[in-house]
C-alpha cells in the first residue's frame, strides 16, 4: 500500500462495513433471460459475469460503460470494451457478449442496454445486474424505476468487504466510494432518478461519521 493508498482506521473500517453491508441485496442468483455488467474501474465485474455465463445462469451478457469519469486512464477504450475483452479472455463466446459503449451513468447503463437488447430482438422478462458489490442497491432501485416491468435480480462477486479492500489495494478509495453510493441511493430517489430505499438508523449515523471525516470524494456537488 503506497502513501497515496493509506489504511483506515479499525473504527472506519466498522462504520464502512456497515454501510457495504447495506449496499448488497442478498438476492438469489438464479437462471434469467439476460445478464447485464455495469460499467465501473473493478474488473471483478466481468470476471463474475464470465463465472456466471459458464454456469448457464444466462444466455446473453451485454457490458455497458464508456470512459470512467473517475479515472478514465484505467480504461482508455471505455468501460465496456475492455470488460467485453476480458470476458472473451475468459471463455464467454463473442456471439453471446453485446456491447453498450456510452453510458456515463447508472441510469444510462439500464436504459441504453435496454435499447441494444431491443434492437438485437431480446425482450427480457428476468435481468441480472451484475456491479460492484457496493453497488448493488443503487442499481436495483434504478432498475426499479426505469425499467419497472422486468424482474430484477442484483449481483455481485462474493466477496467479504476485508477482501475487497485487498482486492481494490486502496482501502480510502473504497470508503470514498462507499459513501458516495449512499448518498446516491438516498438523494436519487428525489430527483426522479430511482426508487425509495430504506436506510437504517446506523447505517444512516455511520454515514454521516465518515463525511466528518473527511470521506466526501465522490459526494454529489450541489
Amino acid at each position: 500500500m503506497t502513501d497515496n493508498e493509506q489504511a483506515i482506521t479499525d473504527d472506519q473500517r466498522q462504520r464502512a462495513k456497515l454501510i457495504w453491508d447495506h449496499h448488497q441485496m442478498h438476492h438469489e442468483v438464479r437462471p434469467v433471460d439476460v445478464a447485464i455488467g455495469l460499467g465501473s474501474h473493478d474488473l471483478g465485474v466481468p470476471a463474475f459475469c464470465a463465472e456466471l455465463y459458464r454456469a448457464g445462469l444466462f444466455p446473453s451478457l451485454v457490458f455497458s460503460g464508456g470512459s470512467n469519469p473517475t479515472a478514465p486512464e484505467r480504461f482508455p477504450r471505455g468501460e465496456a470494451v475492455h470488460f467485453r475483452e476480458h470476458a472473451l479472455a475468459l471463455g464467454v463466446p463473442a456471439d453471446a457478449v453485446l456491447l453498450e459503449p456510452s453510458a456515463t451513468n447508472t441510469g444510462q447503463n439500464i436504459t441504453l442496454s435496454r435499447e441494444v437488447l431491443a434492437a438485437a430482438g431480446i425482450m427480457p422478462k428476468t435481468v441480472l445486474l451484475v456491479s460492484m458489490p457496493y453497488m448493488e442497491r443503487r442499481a436495483y432501485s434504478t432498475a426499479r424505476k426505469v425499467w419497472p416491468e422486468v424482474d430484477v435480480i442484483c449481483a455481485s462477486a462474493p466477496l467479504e468487504f476485508d477482501d475487497y479492500l485487498k482486492t481494490i489495494g486502496d482501502e480510502q478509495l473504497v470508503v470514498h466510494q462507499l459513501v458516495g453510493d449512499l448518498q446516491r441511493v438516498i438523494e436519487y430517489p428525489r430527483l426522479g432518478f430511482a426508487i425509495e430505499q430504506d436506510v437504517p438508523e446506523d447505517v444512516q449515523a455511520a454515514y454521516g461519521s465518515l463525511i466528518r471525516d473527511g470521506f466526501t470524494s465522490r459526494l454529489l456537488t450541489p
